[in-house]
């Protein structure tokens, strides 16, 4: 199995192309990963900033370079021993005019070439195209939705603003007939009857006739008569596949499948085998000229068939060593469905281990009481994401809730038994048992419901049983039966895996936008947790539980990347360490929350005197979040007084909190902004970063913060530590080889100063101790460079390698984190300490004590005694016995990776 060593995630656009990457190539091999891993590289909507948005998946971005400058990347990268991990996009493209695919549906519909290659439903009147920034009359009667005469390739449009759609040809009569003349009117007559198959040509004899100047005077004519006209403008519009609305009309009356809420983006149906074929024409081809060694799949829970495409993918690409993970977030329990053909995923389920291991489950109960206390309720998460899960589905995803409910409404009336079932209690049934599913989506197909399938479709009805808001319990009887194709005839079992298909599709959609994208806003006890994949409800656990994960992974996802920062966290991978730490210190830490709303409560108030605010902003909730998220963001060295350097952390914790309480859908949202609070907010939040104002506050902050930060420091160590050797492929999100304190994107996606990476790397042994200089962000470095270098030298089978769990024992046996990896000879310890902020206490450095660790070793196998064992960050020998003395592993560097 071809796995890589170590991947390098690189976010392509924003200035870097592939030229640039090129010239970056040395800095990456002298890091030490093995594969560049590249966002997106098909040709994406003008002005994308991160390539999920195609257009055209069969042409390379021309911004970045172009097919040739994909080629030189690669050839550039061959030349230093790297390869390629591409990030691919099957589920979704760019639902725009300038997509050629889209083009030719907007012009005909059904008819169009390929209305089967989108997931459109085309017994709709018209195909829905939320657009509008006002509603269609109000757009209409103020001349914003206009006729527009094109070129000669596209003579008609129907315009708002930017957006062009085309007429479809038959359309064109209304037009040309207005021309006048016979050689219009019989042109007219011609592409009133048009086709597919007939209008090229007619278009042809167009264009001709528009090259006389007397011709094309007279259709310019003809369409500002007929724009100026708005009853025939409407009708013209009315003659269209498609509908121009109110962009709120997306919501409840999309006719297509959209990716999550953004209806920009059209769902594609690559489970047809021509639109699979034609999706990856491209990608296939460069793989088999061996200029890409991976794929990253994104989106795969939004595929009507998950396990089908991997199989087809897997066949298409014709090599079982072919490196292929999927995007795919895995629930507390879930695995990775064994029958699929990958090697693992991509690494957000590592990030929830990591977190249960570094927070302190001693501090759950005192910091769940301190969070009650001060944000004013009781509300427990669990009771949080349903609700906002059945809220979510019936407002958010109403078009898709009505979609479904048709489906099984129909199947409901076909039969005897079900008739009369009203759309009502559909309705309900399918809100109540998606919102009870506990996991992204189950993965039913015609081979019908599995094993995992069954329990969780059982254990989701069981938990609608008990919250009672479905009256008619046979209703969920039905839907199950439904769900797992126990339905009768082959043709109801047809129509029955249908519902399933959108069912399943529509319950990842959910889960994100309700938990991800809302709940993880509003539900802030410990935001460190608050992580794509996550489980909030989840406050540490023990190392036996995380050595436990560790040989889950490595029997189940082993080959997988083992993520600590992607380019959607929702914070930075040393920001999350630093809030772990308010785990073990959640007394000190609501102590210290109190006195800072009282320091800062003047700047709550400002806003009542202008604005029409019955209450100070921000809300004891979004207050308590707010000061978790400065801790993860200050950025390192930054003093209490530095005019320039505040201003600049107020421009982010800005914005971020702007985004915060858009996405918590509280007090303001994406869709409906309350200008009057957000200014409140903002105000606020750049009042508490001006010393000129806030001088008190920042002074008791920054001294209250530095031990968690210290402790912050010490935790991105261990957990960089682990990630380096654990099961699993490494994966080095861009700019994190320092210390990354970012905040949601696009505050992570920003330019990386390489230049500065490429000189700290040059001369990143420094000090063989530590002193009170230290900068998490050279530490950090140097870890990084001496684990990947063991990474590689261990080869690409070391990701497999066994994983076998380390005992510590002695009074901080608790503090201590150890396993053994073993592979083709080689031996590998890795030691890290964790609940950092107690081993910490007093110290101004992340490197805790020799003395503080005495009498606390890790015991060693038989195997290891007597053999020399390297420490590859510091260089120092120990001669390996029945037990590692911390003290002795830990004397130089705050951690330890040991191999023979």
């Amino acid at each position: 199995m071809s796995v890589p060593s170590s991947t390098y995630r690189l976010q392509l656009r924003a200035g870097m192309t592939f030229d640039r990457a090129a010239e970056l190539c040395e800095y990456w091999q002298r890091l030490g990963v093995t594969h560049l891993y590249l966002s997106p590289i098909s040709r994406a909507m003008p002005g994308s900033t991160h390539g999920y948005d195609a257009i055209s998946f069969n042409e390379i971005e021309p911004e970045l370079g172009g097919e040739a400058g994909f080629r030189r990347l690669v050839s550039v990268l061959k030349a230093r021993g790297l390869g390629v991990v591409l990030d691919f996009v099957p589920n979704h493209m760019g639902a725009s005019p300038l997509n050629p695919w889209w083009h030719d549906v907007l012009e005909w519909g059904s008819a169009s070439t390929y209305a089967g290659h989108f997931d459109v439903d085309w017994s709709a009147e018209k195909l829905l195209v939320p657009s509008l920034d006002t509603p269609y009359g109000e757009a209409m009667s103020r001349g914003e939705i206009r006729l527009v005469y094109g070129t000669p390739e596209e003579p008609f449009s129907i315009a708002y603003m930017s957006l062009a759609l085309p007429l479809t040809p038959p359309s064109y009569a209304a037009v040309l007939a207005r021309a006048g003349g016979a050689e219009f009117c019989e042109l007219a007559r011609r592409f009133a009857f048009s086709t597919p198959g007939t209008a090229q040509e007619l278009k042809a004899e167009l264009r001709a006739m528009l090259t006389e100047d007397e011709a094309a005077a007279a259709v310019r004519t003809a369409v500002s008569e007929l724009e100026a006209d708005r009853q025939a403008l409407h009708q013209l519009h009315e003659a269209q596949v498609f509908r121009l609305a109110h962009w709120r009309a997306s919501r409840e009356s999309l006719t297509y499948r959209r990716f999550f809420e953004i209806s920009d983006l059209v769902g594609m149906r690559v489970e047809v085998p021509q639109v699979f074929d034609d999706v990856h024409r491209l990608t296939l081809r460069l793989i088999e000229e061996d200029l890409i060694d991976g794929l990253r799949i994104d989106h795969l829970d939004g595929l009507a068939d998950p396990l089908g495409y991997l199989r087809r993918l897997r066949g298409a690409i014709g090599r079982d060593d072919f490196y292929l993970v999927v995007e795919k977030i895995l629930g507390p329990g879930e695995e990775l469905r064994a029958a699929w053909p990958v090697d693992g995923v991509t690494g957000y389920e590592f990030i929830r281990d990591l977190s249960l291991l570094f927070v302190d489950g001693d501090g759950a109960v005192p910091l769940t009481r301190a969070y009650r206390e001060f944000v004013g309720h009781e509300r427990s998460y669990a009771d949080e994401v349903l609700a906002t899960k059945r809220w979510t589905f019936t407002r958010n995803l109403a078009g898709e809730l009505e979609h479904l409910t048709g489906l099984a409404h129909g199947l409901a009336a076909s039969a005897t038994a079900t008739r009369d079932f009203g759309r009502d209690t559909i309705r309900r049934t399918i809100v109540e048992l998606a919102s009870a599913l506990p996991v992204y989506r189950t993965y039913i197909d015609a081979a019908g419901a599995s094993e995992e399938d069954l329990a969780l479709l059982t254990g989701a009805a069981r938990a609608a049983r008990t919250a009672r808001e479905v009256e008619d319990e046979g209703a969920l009887d039905f839907i199950l039966q439904v769900l797992k194709l126990d339905v009768g005839s082959p043709e109801r079992q047809a129509s029955a895996l249908g519902f399933a298909t959108r069912f399943q599709q529509t319950t990842g959609p959910l889960m994100a936008k309700a938990v991800e994208d809302t709940v993880f806003y509003r539900y802030n006890r410990l935001i460190a947790v608050n992580e794509v994949g996550g489980d909030p409800q989840a406050l540490g656990a023990l190392v036996s539980c995380f050595h436990e994960a560790m040989l889950r992974r490595a029997a189940t996802s082993g080959r997988g990347l083992s993520a600590t920062a992607t380019h959607d966290t929702k914070r930075g991978e040393d920001g999350r360490a630093r809030l772990y730490a308010i785990s073990e210190c959640p007394e000190a830490w609501a102590r210290a929350v109190r006195r800072w709303s009282l320091l800062t409560a003047p700047l709550k108030h400002l806003h009542l005197m202008h604005e029409r605010a019955d209450a100070p902003v921000p809300e004891a909730e979004v207050e308590w979040l707010f000061y978790q998220a400065l801790l993860g963001a200050w950025p390192e060295g930054l003093a209490g007084d530095d005019l320039v350097g505040l201003g600049q952390l107020a421009e982010r914790m800005s914005a971020f909190m702007q985004k915060a309480a858009r996405e918590a859908k509280l007090r303001t949202s994406w869709t409906q902004p309350n200008e009057a609070y957000e200014r409140a907010l903002d105000c606020y939040v750049r009042g508490v970063l001006d010393p000129r104002r806030s001088g008190d506050f920042l002074a008791d902050f920054a001294e209250a913060a530095q031990p968690l930060m210290r402790a912050g420091a010490l935790t991105s160590l261990s957990q960089l530590a682990i990630k380096l050797v654990a099961p699993g492929v490494p994966d080095i999100y861009q700019g994190t080889e320092l210390a990354d304190f970012s905040l949601v994107d696009p505050d992570n996606r920003c330019e990386v100063d390489f230049a500065a990476r490429d000189a700290k790397l040059s001369c990143r042994d420094g000090p063989s101790r530590l002193d009170c200089t230290w900068s998490l962000g050279s530490l950090k470095l140097r870890l990084m460079a001496a684990g990947l270098a063991l990474r590689k030298r261990a080869g690409r089978n070391f990701a497999t390698a066994a994983y076998i769990p380390l005992e510590a024992a002695g009074p901080l046996a608790g503090h201590v984190v150890g396993f053994l990896r073993v592979n083709q000879g080689l031996a590998v310890v890795v030691v890290v300490p964790r609940v950092a902020a107690q081993l910490l206490e007093g110290q101004n450095v992340p490197l805790v004590s020799s003395q503080r660790w005495s009498g606390t070793t890790l015991l060693l196998p038989a195997s290891l005694h007597g053999v020399t064992l390297r420490n590859v960050i510091t260089g120092e020998r120990l001669k390996g016995a029945s037990h590692l003395e911390m003290g002795s592993a830990l004397s130089a560097f705050p951690v330890a990776i040991l191999a023979s």
